[in-house]
């Protein structure tokens, strides 16, 4: 009997995500929003909540986030990743101190103290790697020349959040900042081996996991990607950042075949995700916070923006480019749904949960919007600049001009006016 329901509420929610990604197909638009609304209303509180399934949808939002980073990994080699993490620590500092800043000031002027201001403050910083890197999918824009930017941003913040996580947990739990640093230490190790591994012994890992039966080679992708990790997560550092490093370690024809096995996997359990995060939101308890984050999601827009536009500006893309980095690294996702629980779970004030859940679901539901139109206003500003340029002004060349007739994706692949950053 339970494995019949079991049956029923699956095949319920899948085909109802199937029906809700052909409306937004219709429209153009992303589905994440209609997959968390979906969510909401088979959650807690919802139209008809979910029994029987809840465990098994649990998993699969953990394959989801791993699948995705996993194979935004595979779109860079390791010296693309050497690269870029040593061009993005300013943007990343900047990134961290501009962003946690609103959730810390809230929290004081919520009255809350300073344990959760350091919790509010993570909360407001981190972006979701696995909502952005759906969005980057869903647009197309995993070829342009400003991803390479964003990527390495979500990879220096969930770097950062190895060492905030185990503080924040020492904190927590009252034993101050010394107390976790047995913990931080074998997080930085497992990122370190992690790294060095991917980055010199990469032809090693492809030999190992190469293999010329499409479903043997799927069996092992799979299975080193889920193992590290795992590996990660119980070390204190995010599988996602695990996942990355794996898809980092494979290159050439393996990842392009490995990519393409998984991308099915992926679409799917990435749609399970979202529908797990509003399966633990409780609607009821949305509208006594919506107003404070409400605001709080606007400050955090506009940070988020600007960090992405200072990013893409150094990395020396134009105003479209800008837009569109600022954009991509909106929404808040995982990392803030785990830091509210650990906070409350601690005893940190019980608002706190609700209001990082409407904080969430409000940037979640904005991010994929403002990045859709992101592509026509800046081709507005680039125009708007060019018309009010000086006559004698030499037109804009090289990498940083705006081009906006070729920034339309063609209909069966990424755009063209922008290169791959790793040229596979």
């Amino acid at each position: 009997m339970q494995g019949s329901l079991l049956l029923v509420e699956l095949g319920i929610v899948l085909l109802g995500l199937g029906l809700l990604g052909a409306l937004a197909a219709r429209f153009a638009i992303s589905p994440i929003p209609f997959y968390l609304l979906a969510g909401l209303a088979f959650g807690s509180g919802g139209f008809w909540p979910l029994t029987a399934s809840e465990r098994f949808i649990e998993t699969g939002a953990e394959l989801g986030v791993i699948l995705l980073l996993f194979t935004l990994g595979l779109e860079y080699s390791a010296a693309d990743l050497v690269t870029s993490l040593r061009s993005t620590a300013v943007p990343g500092l900047f990134d961290l101190v501009l962003n946690a800043a609103p959730g810390v000031a809230a929290a004081f002027w919520l009255g809350w103290g300073p344990v959760a201001a350091l919790a509010l403050g993570g909360i407001t910083c981190v972006t979701s790697s696995g909502i952005s890197a759906k969005i980057l999918g869903d647009l197309g824009w995993l070829g342009h020349r400003e991803t390479a930017a964003v990527l390495s941003l979500l990879v220096f913040e969930d770097l950062a959040m190895a060492t905030y996580l185990p503080i924040l947990t020492a904190v927590l739990a009252g034993a101050g900042l010394i107390g976790g640093l047995g913990t931080l230490a074998a997080a930085l190790a497992t990122v370190t081996v992690i790294l060095f591994v991917a980055l010199r012994h990469g032809a090693r890992v492809e030999r190992f996991v190469a293999s010329p039966d499409r479903e043997v080679l799927l069996l092992k992708v799979l299975g080193l990607t889920l193992l590290v990790a795992g590996i990660a997560e119980r070390l204190q550092v995010s599988a996602a950042v695990g996942a990355f490093l794996v898809g980092i370690a494979l290159s050439g024809p393996l990842a392009h075949t490995a990519r393409n096995l998984v991308v099915p996997l992926r679409d799917l359990f990435a749609a399970v995700f979202f529908v797990f995060f509003g399966l633990r939101t409780d609607p009821s308890d949305l509208p006594a916070v919506a107003g404070a984050a409400t605001l709080l999601a606007f400050g955090g827009t506009v940070t988020k923006l600007a960090t992405g536009w200072f990013a893409a500006a150094r990395a020396g893309n134009a105003v479209s480019g800008r837009l569109r980095a600022g954009t991509v690294l909106v929404p808040r996702g995982e990392f803030s749904i785990v830091i509210a629980g650990l906070a409350v779970a601690a005893g940190a004030r019980p608002a706190l949960g609700s209001l990082a859940a409407a904080y969430v679901l409000v940037l979640v539901v904005a991010a994929p919007l403002l990045a859709r139109a992101a592509g026509p206003f800046g081709r507005r500003l680039a125009a708007r600049g060019a018309s009010t340029a000086p006559p004698d002004r030499p037109p804009a060349t090289g990498p940083a001009a705006d081009e906006p007739a070729t920034e339309t994706p063609p209909t069966d692949g990424p755009p063209t006016d922008e290169t791959s950053p790793q040229g596979r």
